[in-house]
């Protein structure tokens, strides 16, 4: 999940570039032109050069970021691209492509509509998945079982401020309770939250695989809100809720579309394979330490790959209605207002362009301007 604050580490080295048009946003058309037209041809001779930070990326929800190098595909559409993660303490990779630290982040749509919210123009150029991918891991003595447990208890998030935040309080919303009813801790994601969690000093906390396989493997909790897959999501929140993509300023984008759209193309391409290929040979195409570490095992991470492959959108594109059900979480618990322009927030332009190259079909119905 995206944590706000964290610190800049050089993951990887692959290939990657971004540039974006807002079919939604200011941004102005890029046609057929391009490595989008060539992509069937070859690689582009020129390779353009981006920087993307990732928020974890050993962790199943951004896959596709290290999937797509691994793969090969940064490479065929011309693109090297510097991998780096976060680390629990340090800068966000949403903060980080604010600032300018790189080009563009591997985070979650939402941080779109925080950012608009502060008169700062950011938006998803591709979108990897219709739900967040998490699940509210509850203590095996915790009585926890719905957001309207949450009253008196102590619940984890990655970080105050984060996605995980953002949606804990969501639950709690729904289910009315206040956020002043319960208490909402940092505790980091992996081995400190299930820390935490051992003991005692949560009674839930909101992560994603592998931990949520690690928590249950353990017999220290179990999932009480299921939001890792499309359809989980929509039975909890009324629709798709589209979380990993890839995010850059609006302004870097449109100085910068032929990075942005072999970016896009690379990662359409990942998000066609992943849906053409099962879980063990996803898997098998990962590093292996990101398979097979201090909190799971490579059988472990596939079961969990093939409980929550769900979340993972076949085309890249932005399905329709998603948008509008984030902004209806935010503004519930006080985060955004009517003022939000959703179609500054997000582009299908790039991911149709790449779809129609390869001559893939899709099966995401898109959201339009309108979100």
């Amino acid at each position: 999940m995206i944590t706000a604050k964290k610190t800049l580490v050089l993951a990887a080295t692959g290939a990657l570039a971004l540039t974006a048009l807002t079919a939604c946003s200011s941004s102005k058309s890029s046609g057929g032109s391009g490595p989008a037209a060539a992509a069937g041809s070859g690689a582009p001779k020129d390779v353009k050069h981006v920087s993307l930070m990732v928020g974890g990326l050993d962790k199943q929800i951004y896959l596709p970021y290290k999937l797509a190098d691994q793969l090969g595909f940064y490479k065929k559409y011309g693109v090297s691209v510097t991998l780096s993660t976060e680390q629990d303490g340090g800068v966000g990779a949403e903060e980080a492509m604010i600032s300018g630290q790189v080009d563009m982040a591997g985070a979650w749509y939402i941080h779109t509509i925080d950012f608009q919210m502060k008169h700062k123009a950011v938006e998803s150029v591709v979108q990897l998945s219709g739900a967040p991918g998490e699940r509210e891991m509850c203590a095996t003595t915790s009585n926890v079982h719905a957001g309207t447990d949450f009253a008196g208890k102590t619940v984890g998030v990655t970080d105050l401020g984060s996605g995980t935040d953002t949606l804990t309080q969501l639950i709690a919303a729904k289910a009315g309770v206040a956020k002043d009813k319960f208490s909402r801790t940092g505790v980091g994601a992996g081995s400190t939250a299930i820390a935490a969690l051992k003991k005692g000093a949560i009674s839930c906390v909101m992560t994603t695989q592998p931990t949520v396989t690690a928590i249950e493997k353990q017999n220290l909790g179990y999932s009480a809100v299921d939001l890792a897959t499309v359809d989980g999501a929509t039975k909890a929140l009324g629709g798709a809720w589209p979380a990993a993509a890839v995010l850059s300023r609006t302004d870097w984008v449109n100085s910068h579309k032929d990075e942005t759209q072999r970016v896009v193309n690379a990662l359409v391409d990942t998000m066609h394979w992943i849906n053409t290929h099962s879980p063990q040979e996803i898997a098998d195409a990962l590093p292996a330490q990101y398979t097979n570490n201090a909190i799971i095992t490579k059988a472990d991470y596939v079961a969990a790959l093939t409980q929550d492959k769900g979340q993972f959108l076949p085309d890249g594109l932005m399905p329709a209605g998603g948008p509008k059900v984030v902004l209806a979480t935010e503004k519930l618990i006080g985060q955004a207002d009517d003022s939000v322009k959703l179609g500054d927030t997000f582009t299908n332009e790039f991911a149709l362009n790449a779809n129609k190259s390869e001559g893939y079909t899709t099966t995401t119905t898109p959201a339009d301007g309108n979100g």
